[in-house]
């Protein structure tokens, strides 16, 4: 059976339940909906020699609406989530396009459409501590992270089981068969990523199939460890080792570890070959946060996932992923928040990285890259504006022998409103 007929079938079964019998009290009172508003505006200056586009500039409203319903009583609940998103043009131009943040237009290519929107819905079914979804899914776990860095998020369409049945353990396996970007509406096959000098090169260029299982264990309040497999069909295979631990070192003060390896190599239609080990510590000075990063690629490519979504690397920053072809980083990050100085929800974060050693073939010599960034935001807290956010980001890239010289500043305004 075609999996949207399948989805199809489940949701009407779950509402038709829901309404036919007492247990719609737990499907309808348990539930949940909240909507969204994001206000984006994007601009980055392309500095090197000779860029095909001078900047990318643009303005869009974008509106987030989420549905997530109880479960109905018995051994087996059923229920059913929904996400609705919308994005419309502010402003735009065709020598402007390209922001991430619009769905290009079909016949004008370089023109970005006036509006776009996606329609997603969710079957689920559970049974004691474990949940089973088909639809549209946004899966968080080391092997697959959806972007959700501008105006909608990234979403796909699949199968995720989901088990807490032993307590402090977490499990997940699914399959994900498409992809709707975050710049779109259309629901397509998957991808590999070609940004950077990764040296990654394939037989095929798309990939229906994205399988992946994942174990999270908490041995206690401090530790976590966990094991990810992630593989793209005809792409890659790729097992990720993860480990957090938080020392608390007296009043206001601690030392968080995270350490994170993974092995990437080929399924049978590509070159990846890659060993990436990143580990980050960060020291907590009551409002104060100083962090230190080093992150290094080993192999005949860079490190592979899926495109469009973000990687799970410790240097994975604003702009760039630092996880090119033998590329060794480090980065510095510095956190306040003003909660300190008696105004809470405001907060602010800097960042430096460099990278080099970058492996850009026989004959030429290393790449070497450097990204800034810089958060300020905040949040009202209470009255009539409460959730109301404001955020700017700003970064600047540089790069030597390879790749593009950057400034970007992003505004966004965001309120959130449950409604119900």
């Amino acid at each position: 059976m075609h999996r949207t007929t399948l989805t199809r079938n489940l949701l009407l079964a779950a509402s038709g339940l829901a309404v036919a019998t007492p247990a719609a009290a737990d499907f309808l009172a348990d539930g949940k909906a909240g909507l969204e508003l994001r206000n984006f505006y994007f601009n980055r200056d392309f500095r090197q020699d000779g860029a095909a586009q001078s900047k990318a500039e643009e303005w869009a409203q974008g509106f987030l609406l989420r549905y997530e319903s109880g479960f109905t009583d018995g051994p087996i609940g059923v229920g059913v989530d929904a996400i609705g998103l919308l994005g419309v043009k502010l402003d735009s131009s065709p020598d402007r396009a390209g922001s991430g943040l619009l769905q290009r237009d079909r016949e004008a290519p370089r023109r970005a459409q006036d509006a776009y929107s996606d329609l997603g819905l969710t079957a689920k079914l559970r049974a004691s501590d474990s949940v089973l979804k088909v639809g549209t899914l946004i899966p968080r776990l080391p092997v697959i992270m959806p972007n959700d860095s501008r105006l909608l998020p990234q979403t796909f369409r699949g199968g995720q089981l989901t088990s807490r049945e032993i307590a402090g353990l977490t499990l997940d396996a699914g399959r994900l068969t498409q992809v709707n970007q975050r710049d779109s509406s259309d629901h397509e096959d998957m991808a590999i990523t070609t940004l950077g000098a990764k040296n990654i090169r394939t037989r095929h260029t798309t990939s229906d199939r994205f399988d992946f299982a994942s174990a999270s264990y908490q041995w206690n309040e401090r530790l976590t460890t966990g094991y990810a497999y992630g593989g793209l069909d005809n792409f890659y295979r790729q097992h990720y080792l993860t480990l957090q631990h938080n020392l608390p070192l007296g009043d206001g003060q601690s030392l968080k570890s995270d350490l994170r390896f993974a092995r990437s190599s080929d399924d049978g239609g590509s070159n990846v070959d890659n060993k990436a080990f990143g580990a980050m510590f960060t020291y907590r000075l009551d409002a104060h946060a100083f962090a230190a990063g080093y992150q290094a690629m080993r192999g005949d490519t860079g490190f592979a996932y899926v495109n469009g979504a973000d990687a799970y690397l410790v240097n994975f920053v604003q702009i760039g992923d630092f996880a090119n072809q033998d590329e060794t980083s480090w980065q510095l990050r510095y956190d306040y928040d003003f909660a300190a100085l008696g105004v809470p929800g405001l907060t602010f974060m800097t960042r430096y990285l460099s990278g080099d050693g970058i492996d850009l073939g026989a004959g030429r010599p290393d790449g070497k890259e450097w990204e800034r960034d810089t958060d300020i935001g905040y949040v009202v807290q209470s009255g009539p504006l409460k959730n109301l956010g404001i955020k700017w980001r700003n970064a600047t890239v540089r790069s030597t022998n390879f790749g593009n010289d950057l400034d970007e500043n992003r505004l966004i305004l965001s309120y959130s409103l449950a409604l119900w």
